[in-house]
C-alpha cells in the first residue's frame, strides 16, 4: 500500500526532526515578536481606535498607574502579535511533522481544516474589533456623567484596556473555530449529524454560558458572541449534511465498481 509515506525513520531521527521544527517555531516567534515590539506604538494605536471612536471629540484618555506599565503594555502587544503572525509558520511546521505519518485519505481530510482555522479565527477577531468592541465601549461609556453632584468619568488604564481587547479578540477568534472542532469530531466518528441536532437545545444553553464566561459581564457582548455561535452550530450541521451525502455517493460508487469487477 502506497497511501502512506515509505519513510520509516527510527525514533531518534523523529526526535531530531521535531527539535528542528520546534526551533523554527521559536525563531518565528522571536522574529515576529521583535518586529511587533518595534511597531508596538502603531499596533496599540490600531487597538485603541475603537475606544477613541467611542469617546469621540478627542475627549478620552488612557492612563497608566504604575511606572513600568506602559513598557509592559508594549511587551504584551509584541507577544500577542508574535503568536498571531507566526501561527501560519507554526501550523505549517506541525503539519510537515505529522503529514508523513498519515494516509493520503487522512491528509486530504485534514488539510481543509488546517487551512480554514486561521480564516475562521480572523473572522471572529474581525467581528470583535469592528462590531462588538465599538458597541460595547459605547455602552460602557454611557455611564459617564454626574452622580449626586460628582463627575463620573471613565479613566481606563492602558494595561486594563489591552487586557480587555485581547479578551474580546481571543474569545471571538477561538469561538469561531467551533465548526472545525465539530467537523473533525464528525470525521473521526465521535459525533453524527443526528446527535448534533439532538443536542441543539443544550447548545443554546452552552453558547450563552460560554459567552458569559468569555466576555465582559454585559448583556450586549454576551449576545454578540452567543448568537454567532448558534449560527455557526447550524452552519456546521448543514456542512456535515453535505459531507455525509458526498461520502455516501463515493461509497456507493466504490461498491458499484467492486460489484462490476
Amino acid at each position: 500500500m502506497k497511501d502512506i509515506d515509505d519513510s520509516k525513520a527510527p525514533l531518534l531521527d523523529h526526535l531530531i526532526e521535531l527539535r528542528g521544527r520546534l526551533l523554527k517555531c521559536v525563531y518565528a516567534l522571536f522574529i515576529t515578536g521583535a518586529i511587533c515590539f518595534y511597531f508596538s506604538e502603531q499596533l496599540f494605536a490600531i487597538l485603541v481606535h475603537p475606544l477613541k471612536e467611542a469617546f469621540g471629540d478627542g475627549s478620552g484618555r488612557l492612563v497608566y498607574t504604575k511606572l513600568y506599565e506602559a513598557f509592559f503594555v508594549q511587551v504584551k502587544i509584541a507577544v500577542f502579535g508574535a503568536f498571531c503572525l507566526s501561527f501560519p509558520i507554526i501550523a505549517n511546521q506541525l503539519w510537515a511533522f505529522v503529514a508523513p505519518g498519515l494516509y493520503a485519505k487522512e491528509k486530504k481530510a485534514l488539510l481543509p481544516f488546517i487551512i480554514a482555522t486561521p480564516f475562521l479565527f480572523a473572522m471572529g477577531a474581525s467581528l470583535a474589533y469592528f462590531v462588538v468592541m465599538p458597541t460595547a465601549f459605547h455602552f460602557f461609556l454611557e455611564f459617564q456623567g454626574n452622580s449626586s453632584g460628582l463627575q463620573v468619568e471613565a479613566l481606563p488604564s492602558a494595561d486594563a484596556y489591552l487586557g480587555l481587547v485581547m479578551q474580546f479578540i481571543l474569545a471571538f477568534g477561538i469561538s469561531f473555530l467551533m465548526p472545525v472542532l465539530l467537523m473533525l469530531l464528525n470525521r473521526a466518528g465521535f459525533v453524527s449529524r443526528a446527535q448534533l441536532i439532538g443536542l441543539r437545545r443544550y447548545m443554546i444553553v452552552a453558547a450563552f454560558i460560554l459567552a458569559a464566561v468569555l466576555t465582559p459581564p454585559d448583556v450586549v457582548s454576551q449576545l454578540m458572541l452567543a448568537i454567532p455561535l448558534l449560527a455557526l452550530y447550524e452552519i456546521t450541521i448543514i456542512a456535515i449534511w453535505f459531507t455525509d451525502r458526498k461520502q455516501a455517493k463515493e461509497l456507493a460508487a466504490t461498491e458499484a465498481a467492486d460489484a462490476a469487477g
